[in-house]
């Protein structure tokens, strides 16, 4: 049996697996990310790997990375959430375990194991969106993962869909994952607290009365406990989600949308939304396939079972 090893390289934590060809994790660990230190970053994957070798003959190792990652995959251009510019990733950590290695975007290893072996299993053509504090993405068109010319393509959270809107991390204003992520939902729920709190009764109560109190936790208890104010910034949520859901199949036509990441554990809150938006919305429905929509499978080792897949192909 070929094993190899997936690596999921996160602003705060490293989750590392064995993954066996039928992308089934033999063995598991977790570690946190010394994210201001980038040669403590290599040292902290790399024992990752030598204990979870241990005992084992593994073939590679894939590296999914919070990143832009270069079309080599092997550098990392840059990272948000960690101390990279320009790091050679790949070259350290496979001089410190002695195995082939590759890099990978941490929603692309994400995308491809969901593709593989997840919700995707069977679909040549997907889109998987990744929504928690932010939206990432990854794209496999025709069975292959889709890198774009500088392996820096499926930034899916920074298309812009209002000009002049809300500013982004990127530095860019009005990009999609300002309206439809997790950080959209709290501040969606914020405002409207802050504008009509005779609507945000248990939201308010929640949080001791302050709207600038107001987390993610709390918007789904208290949309759960149907306050009108959480259920409203759910609902501006999912309209945002299934419009950039609608321009994604205008320009890509794939046959399936894969939904994940943190959010997506409150999907009973939104998913019957997006689908019935996105359906109502879509260029020339009723004309055309329409692209189902799944919530991811896989869950947090998705990205773990992707990298390692990938990796295999060494």
């Amino acid at each position: 049996m070929v094993l190899s090893i997936g690596v999921d390289i996160g602003g705060t934590k490293i989750a590392a697996g064995v993954v066996d060809e039928d992308g089934r994790v033999v063995a598991h660990l977790l570690r946190p990310t010394p994210a201001g230190d980038a040669e403590r970053v290599a040292e902290t994957i790399a024992e990752a790997v030598g204990e979870l070798a241990e005992g084992r003959v593994i073939g590679a190792v894939g590296l999914g990375a919070a990143g832009f990652v270069d079309e080599t995959r092997s550098v990392v251009r840059f990272a948000p959430n960690l101390a990279w510019r320009e790091e050679p990733l790949r070259e350290k950590v496979a001089g410190l375990v002695g195995l082939p290695v590759v890099v990978e975007n941490d929603a692309n290893a994400m995308a491809w194991g969901e593709a593989r072996f997840g919700a995707g299993r069977g679909e040549t053509h997907l889109v998987c969106v990744t929504v928690g504090t932010g939206i990432g993405g990854g794209i496999v068109m025709g069975g292959s993962l889709y890198r774009g010319r500088w392996g820096m393509g499926a930034e899916l959270g920074h298309m812009q869909v209002v000009p002049e809107g809300r500013l982004c991390g990127c530095g860019n204003l009005g990009c999609w994952e300002q309206y439809a992520s997790g950080k959209a939902l709290v501040v969606e729920a914020r405002q409207i607290a802050e504008a009509d709190p005779g609507r945000a009764g248990t939201l308010l109560e929640m949080a001791g009365g302050a709207p600038d109190r107001i987390d993610g936790p709390m918007v789904t208890e208290a949309a759960r406990r149907k306050d009108p104010a959480a259920l409203a910034a759910f609902s501006a949520m999912a309209d945002w989600l299934a419009q950039g859901l609608d321009d994604l199949v205008a320009v890509l036509d794939p046959g399936l949308l894969v939904l994940g990441g943190g959010v997506s554990d409150a999907a009973d809150l939104w998913i019957d939304q997006v689908r019935e938006t996105f359906a109502r919305n879509m260029t020339g429905r009723g004309h055309r396939p329409q692209a189902d929509i799944r919530l991811a499978e896989l869950g947090p080792i998705a990205g773990v079972v992707g990298a390692a897949d990938l990796a295999r192909a060494l």
